[in-house]
């Protein structure tokens, strides 16, 4: 952070103190942005926000009084500009023009953010990690930010709102996944990903004709033993799971992973030797997972469309179920860098099995052509998130949610809700 954009500068050129005050305000935030992006919103300190600005804790302390008080005016100002850039897009006349013009503006600001001429926006996964008081108030907005994104779509009866959600839901995970994997391409490359992207949102994987019949993979594809009376290993990995994914690599502290057990900590110490080191094991078991769904796939079926089929119907019923659910990889920011690098690289291998699906699909007819890295990625989006929509799926048959939810990839999004929702 350059300490000349919160320095106040005398003489007759002086802006007003009005002005003075928003821009120490806006460095402070884009300091803790950064912060909290890098380390997750629990390691955000003041004292951490003052050395990157170059002031002292007493000098923050005066826009910001507590460390809650500053995490929740990022949040609050992430959420206003996510607002920002879907009421722009909603200006467009129609659904397709709005997710494509929402999309653009979230590309558009990756390659500003590379070129250091604006900001990155705060990840929204950390306000999970907050306590009630301020994360309840943020929660509201959010929930708003949400319904002004699904009205993108435009007007639809209440008997589509179920598929409209899971819609809305991927558009907004993918956007922010995004940055996760956008940088990778050289930034003259990026308006060809922001058309390819829409392209697999418009017309999805499936090519005409394909439809949606996942073939059953055996209980244990995704080699979980099933059940542990003991209490061992397994079972601190999924209770912190489920903790990571609600709360936050903080939030799935030891204390609260034995209390959900209901065993003491000299228990757990027994099978692991620090909390990082359970963490690391649910990503590593995570990746685990995911590939052994994938190989098991690529024994079923006749091509690689009914192996991405049983692959992502699999991985998504894992997620809608949530007892022993994937860790979701938006956890990884808050991780140490050297861990988080070794996962990231992880995660990249996962997608690159996607990615050869989808591209021995081309070749055979079986898929539609698309951009193997940015389909592969969208799908990673999209099995992460998908544990965040457990209450959604829990309204309707299991098969049913599914069903809904993969829509949105393999036949796009804009496919008629009423043959989708299998009304037509």
């Amino acid at each position: 952070m350059d300490a000349k954009a919160i320095r106040t500068r005398g003489g007759k050129g002086e802006p007003p103190r009005g002005i003075r005050y928003e821009r120490k305000r806006d460095a402070l935030l884009d300091a803790a942005t950064a912060l909290i992006n890098e380390r997750g919103a629990k390691a955000t300190t003041l004292q951490a926000v003052s050395q990157a600005v170059e002031l002292s804790t007493t000098s923050v302390t005066y826009y910001f009084p507590r460390k809650d008080v500053l995490a929740a005016a990022v949040f609050e100002r992430a959420i206003s500009r996510l607002r920002a850039y879907v009421d722009e897009a909603a200006k467009e006349k129609t659904p397709h023009d709005r997710v494509c013009r929402l999309l653009e503006l979230h590309v558009n600001l990756r390659a500003d953010v590379i070129r250091e001429d604006d900001v990155p926006i705060a990840t929204l996964s950390e306000v999970r990690t907050l306590d009630d008081p301020i994360r309840e108030p943020l929660l509201r907005q959010y929930i708003d930010l949400f319904r002004a994104t699904r009205d993108l779509w435009g007007d639809f009866p209440a008997s589509h709102k179920p598929l409209m959600t899971a819609r809305t839901h991927l558009l907004q995970e993918t956007i922010f996944w995004m940055p996760v994997w956008l940088a990778r391409f050289p930034i003259d490359e990026f308006p060809r990903v922001h058309h390819q992207l829409f392209d697999l949102f418009e017309k999805g994987l499936a090519v005409p004709g394909a439809q949606w019949s996942p073939l059953a993979l055996p209980r244990d594809a995704d080699g979980e033993p099933v059940g542990d009376e003991e209490r061992g290993a397994p079972n601190f990995l999924g209770v912190a799971t489920r903790l990571i994914n609600e709360s936050g690599y903080r939030g799935a502290s030891v204390v609260r992973i034995v209390d959900e057990l209901k065993v003491t900590k000299g228990s757990f110490y027994h099978h692991l030797d620090t909390k990082d080191d359970l963490i690391l094991e649910c990503f590593r078991r995570t990746f685990r997972r995911i590939s052994d769904v994938q190989r098991m796939a690529g024994e079923t079926g006749r091509n690689q469309w009914e192996h991405l089929e049983a692959t992502m119907a699999y991985l998504m019923d894992l997620q809608f179920d949530g007892e022993f659910p994937l860790t979701r990889t938006s956890a990884l920011q808050a991780l140490p860098a050297d861990v988080r690098t070794e996962l990231l690289a992880r995660s990249d291998r996962t997608s690159l099995r996607f990615g050869n699906m989808l591209v021995e699909g081309a070749q055979e007819g079986s898929i539609r052509v698309v951009n193997p890295l940015i389909a592969s990625q969208t799908i990673t989006a999209m099995l992460n998130s998908a544990y965040d929509l457990r209450k959604w799926a829990n309204g309707m048959e299991r098969e049913t949610a599914i069903r809904l939810y993969a829509s949105c990839l393999m036949h796009g999004m804009f496919a008629d809700p009423a043959a989708i929702m299998g009304e037509a």
